[in-house]
């Protein structure tokens, strides 16, 4: 289990109640196991960031980004955050909204053939904590 900042949790639940018109969209996709009978979570607490969708199983991460992401001071801000995710074995899907909206099957696509490829033994395995535990799947003693 990922760890996360308690203080998410509220501000996630909000997220949830309040998806956007391409969140929602993408969501009614990924929802209920469809894809690959493959578990997602919207809106999930990982470390100090809330992503879009998260299906642990893959250990993807998929995120929607709306015109504000195109701004200059967010690529720098989205760049770090995705360099953490992936220091915690996470691969991360960057869709932004007009795609889902207007090319929803080619997104999924992208999805699916993401899920497939990780399904079929091509994760990666989680880096070490920097205290020599690891996350993922522990071999107990």
């Amino acid at each position: 289990m990922l760890k996360y900042d308690a203080d998410l949790k509220e501000k996630a639940q909000q997220l949830r109640r309040n998806l956007t018109d391409s969140e929602r969209v993408l969501w009614s996709r990924l929802r209920n196991k469809q894809l690959a009978g493959v578990q997602f979570y919207r809106q999930k607490p990982i470390g100090k960031h809330i992503v879009d969708f998260y299906s642990s199983r893959t250990k993807l991460v998929v995120e929607v980004d709306g015109s504000q992401h195109m701004q200059s001071n967010h690529s720098h801000k989205e760049r770090s955050r995705d360099e953490y995710l992936s220091s915690l074995g996470l691969k991360v899907l960057r869709f932004n909204s007009r795609e889902v909206l207007e090319e929803t099957n080619g997104v999924v696509e992208v999805i699916l053939q993401t899920i497939t490829e990780r399904i079929n033994g091509e994760i990666p395995p989680c880096p070490p904590f920097p205290k020599g535990g690891s996350m993922g799947n522990s071999k107990g003693g």
